[in-house]
């Protein structure tokens, strides 16, 4: 399985929010914001902060999709 973070950026475009602000608002690396553009597994913790600062839940800002075979 795989990850999606479409939902979240969809999410920001619905907020009027740039990726910059998701940053100001969690405290998150550039790094961090690039595992995310990119698809790529994140902290938890991460996750939290994100479901905090845009008051939502996880299943807001991401989905798991199944791996092609």
């Amino acid at each position: 399985m795989d990850v999606s973070y479409n939902k979240l950026f969809k999410l920001l475009i619905d907020k009027n929010m740039k990726k910059t602000d998701l940053r100001s608002a969690t405290g998150i690396s550039p790094n961090t914001l690039t595992k995310l553009s990119n698809h790529e597994y994140v902290s938890m913790e991460v996750l939290v902060k994100i479901c905090r600062a845009l008051e939502c839940d996880f299943c807001d800002i991401m989905e798991i999709v199944p791996v092609k075979k």
